[in-house]
């Protein structure tokens, strides 16, 4: 590779990102020098914390650079190495998606061993998304035997791992999407009770129409009239795992916070967030478990694809449209 493309931060959005908030450029590449290599990235992925690094605000990840390419994983294939580690056609995962490739430091690759499991797996149910479901359930929210699991953003990549997760260990599951074709996509995977929560007039009411005795573990990636939705649903001693609040995301001001925390206290609720970079360390023991899932077909994934680089902007931004199916990817190549 001489030449790439490459999608650039040129203005931060206020509210809902735009295309005017993006910049394609085409950048020379370098050969690799000593411990470096050259990679032409295959996939990379679109996510919803993203849109927070936008911002110029300190949070847990640094802001996007004006003038600079984005970040973000991509599964890649060296194409030239001076890191004896490296090998030429060698997959390798990194946070230097949002563009076709780069040449950078062996340092901050990682190999991939895909153990049966497509590459760009390794993007969202055997990567990041997956292993967030995996330690929010079972870490963060203590997953007993018994449990009654309620999820929002249950179509998207997170979401849809988390009901899945929850299934093969034996749960009953009530998952929340927007729209026909995401609720048929959760009875699909083993759903006991889908809500499309667009056509709902009442939320906790659907909630409790799937668990009658309310829920003992809500995993949240939306926020907003879901939490406080799964408030009212909980029962006594009720864990929730705070991973996600999209519903908030673009707010331009700040939101009010559901109107029953007071239940918090009476029903003995313990409410926990969570980031998955503080639990890469249960990511062996997942793929384990995710490997044999798999295989046996008790764990299944759905992807929503745009092709070429060109398109990344539309997927990052078909996200705060609802338009995923499971995870947001983009190949490139």
């Amino acid at each position: 590779m001489t030449s790439v493309r490459e999608v650039h931060l040129k203005s931060r959005p206020v509210g809902m990102p735009s295309h005017e908030n993006f910049e394609i450029k085409t950048v020379e590449l370098r050969d690799p020098g000593p411990g470096e290599v050259q990679v032409k990235n295959l996939w990379m992925t679109v996510d919803p914390y993203m849109r927070g690094r936008m911002n110029d605000v300190k949070s847990y990840a640094p802001p996007y650079a004006l003038g600079e390419p984005m970040h973000g994983g991509a599964v890649g294939q060296v194409t030239a190495s001076g890191d004896p580690n490296f090998k030429e056609g060698e997959l390798v995962l990194s946070q230097l998606g949002w563009r076709e490739g780069f040449t950078a430091s062996a340092q901050g690759l990682q190999k991939l061993d895909p153990r049966g499991l497509p590459p760009q797996a390794f993007l969202g149910a055997a990567g990041m998304p997956g292993l967030t479901a995996y330690a929010g359930l079972l870490r963060i929210a203590a997953l007993k035997e018994g449990d009654v699991v309620f999820v929002s953003g249950a179509a998207g990549a997170v979401g849809s791992m988390v009901c899945q997760i929850a299934k093969a260990k034996g749960h009953r599951v009530i998952g929340s999407a927007g729209g026909a074709e995401k609720v048929a996509f959760l009875k699909e995977i083993g759903v006991d009770h889908a809500i499309d929560y667009k056509a709902e007039k009442d939320l906790t009411a659907a909630i409790l129409a799937g668990a009658p005795e309310g829920i003992d573990v809500y995993f949240d990636n939306v926020g907003g009239d879901h939490l406080e939705a799964a408030l009212n649903a909980a029962k006594l001693f009720a864990r929730f795992a705070i991973c996600g609040m999209i519903s908030i995301y673009n707010a331009t001001e700040p939101q009010p916070g559901p109107r029953n925390m007071a239940l918090l206290i009476g029903k003995n609720i313990r409410m926990e967030g969570f980031i998955v970079s503080h639990h890469f360390d249960m990511m062996p023991k997942y793929i384990d478990e995710l490997s044999g899932w798999a295989r046996d077909g008790r764990v299944k994934w759905r992807e929503t694809v745009f092709e070429g680089i060109e398109k990344a902007p539309d997927a990052f931004l078909g996200l705060f449209k609802g338009e995923n199916l499971g995870k947001m990817l983009v190949r490139l190549g």
